[in-house]
């Protein structure tokens, strides 16, 4: 008797400590695993488990989301607190690789089966109308009641009160899913699709040549998407605002669907290589030894680093030095292996697929600077001409590029120019005579409107910024926006640069 008590006594406690959880973390999602993953061996699908749980912890906690993971054989239960909306936490959650799909989930006790048909009822009241359903539940626990049970009844409390079209049991318009656990009830509510892909840093770190472009942007988030740590290696060839604009690309991949994770941005200033090509080298075979003096300094850098391969984002035809023979004797140039994601991908599909993940406007306004060397480039190089050509190329230029490489952690392009932009006031409140300036992306201002009664605003994506703000009237003063403070910090820096002594960054006082 005294056991039984001591027993009750427990449970009570585990389910008022499992409610106040539920409080506290209100956000629960049922989250299934990329199917590969499932069917790895035991050992390997334990460890990439436990990666996908950091990671999802790590991506969380790098948004401000707090967070508890129950970690199970083929899902992962993650609860969140409140401190994002939850459309935003959904976003976030559809951008970590290695979810196959996670499932909004009502989560409460209960008292028994009418109790579990009355909180059933209550979320799929205005859900039913009109179609055909079925119930379907799994059980986990000691109870009075089987699944079975459980399907009976609620399916049939539905269906003599709801307006439905009734119960079928095979291809219904509406599956309701139901899981109990001991004493917790689940009942799913909206299921999300995830990215797919494995875990980052279950496969081996990668080194992604990144100009900015469609191309080197998509290539680099099919590596994050596959599992991997994928660091930047950037060619500067049109000074700062060249590589600010590759840096904002960079930061944004990271910050969307690889934030678990510290990677490298490397950036190389590369016009005195070009300079010696454009002096010294065959104006025919320009395309091809550009590149070659690419892989030469991106194999150096990953080699320094431990980083197993170089990605690029060419694909056989698009251009002179991307044809299979150009492609054979660009890659004789290194032993590293060198990967092309996209080598048979149509320009108009990876043009689809960087406007799916967010980088197109970036890539659109980024000028293509290889293209500059290209005269009358041959579609067929033979790799004896390319050494004989090499043999006057200035070697200690080469050198030299790879010494002044400045590598950044990414999380740092954020923060990068604070000590430079001092000088730059940052303000919470807006003067009489101020215009603000929102520089965010078209989908995001549309989105999230920025409302400042009785304050001029007008729209200049970040992009075009550093193209456009000349053609202001520069007698007023203008105040940079954005949600985070990262382009409109960036942009600010840029632009004093430029001589522009008339702008601020405005934020939000939070």
């Amino acid at each position: 008797m005294d056991i039984t008590v001591q027993e009750n006594v427990s449970k009570k406690t585990a389910s008022e400590n499992e409610d106040v959880i539920n409080r506290m973390f209100p956000n629960l999602f049922l989250v299934k695993l990329f199917p590969e993953i499932i069917i790895k061996s035991h050992s390997v699908r334990l460890s990439m488990i436990r990666t996908l749980n950091v990671n999802i912890r790590n991506v969380l906690k790098h948004f401000g989301i707090e967070c508890k993971i129950q970690s199970k054989w083929d899902k992962l239960m993650v609860k969140c607190d409140n401190s994002q909306e939850l459309p935003k936490l959904i976003e976030i959650m559809q951008n970590i690789p290695g979810i196959h799909s996670f499932a909004e989930v009502h989560c409460s006790s209960f008292t028994d089966v009418n109790d579990i048909y009355l909180q059933t009822k209550e979320l799929y009241e205005g859900k039913l109308v009109g179609k055909t359903f079925c119930v379907r539940v799994k059980r986990k626990g000691t109870h009075d009641f089987t699944s079975i049970d459980v399907e009976k009844y609620v399916g049939g409390g539905l269906n003599q009160n709801l307006e439905s079209n009734g119960v079928k049991l095979t291809n219904p318009d509406l599956q309701i899913n139901i899981e109990i656990d001991q004493n917790q009830l689940y009942l799913i509510k909206n299921t999300h699709q995830g990215l797919g892909g494995y875990p980052l840093s279950t496969q081996e770190d990668v080194l992604s040549l990144i100009s900015g472009g469609f191309d080197s942007g998509v290539s680099s988030f099919k590596f994050i998407k596959r599992g991997c740590k994928v660091h930047y290696c950037f060619f500067n060839m049109g000074g700062r605002d060249h590589e600010i604009g590759v840096k904002q690309e960079a930061y944004y991949l990271w910050n969307r669907f690889g934030s678990s994770h510290r990677v490298k941005f490397y950036s190389v200033p590369f016009e005195p290589v070009i300079a010696e090509i454009l002096e010294t080298m065959n104006k025919h075979l320009m395309g091809v030894i550009l590149k070659r003096m690419m892989m030469r300094v991106a194999s150096r850098i990953a080699q320094k680093n431990k980083i197993h391969a170089l990605v690029t984002g060419e694909s056989v035809g698009q251009v002179s030095s991307q044809t299979v023979t150009n492609l054979s004797v660009i890659d004789q140039v290194t032993d590293t292996m060198i990967l092309r994601p996209l080598i048979v991908t149509d320009k108009q599909d990876i043009i689809d697929e960087c406007r799916k993940i967010g980088t197109v406007e970036i890539a659109e306004s980024m000028p293509e600077y290889c293209g500059v060397i290209s005269q009358k480039p041959t579609t067929h190089a033979k790799l004896d001409d390319i050494l004989e050509e090499e043999k006057k190329f200035n070697f200690k230029v080469i050198d030299k590029a790879v010494e002044d490489t400045v590598c950044t952690d990414i999380r740092d392009i954020a923060k990068e120019t604070d000590g430079v932009l001092t000088e730059v006031t940052t303000v919470t409140s807006i003067a009489e005579d101020e215009t603000v300036i929102d520089i965010r992306s078209q989908d995001e201002v549309d989105d999230e409107p920025l409302t400042l009664p009785g304050v001029k605003i007008i729209n200049i994506p970040f992009y075009k910024i550093s193209t456009t703000f000349g053609d202001l009237d520069q007698s007023k003063n203008y105040l940079l926006y954005c949600k985070n403070g990262v382009m409109s910090r960036i942009q600010a820096l840029y632009l004093k640069e430029q001589g522009y002594n008339n702008v601020k960054i405005y934020r939000i006082n939070s």
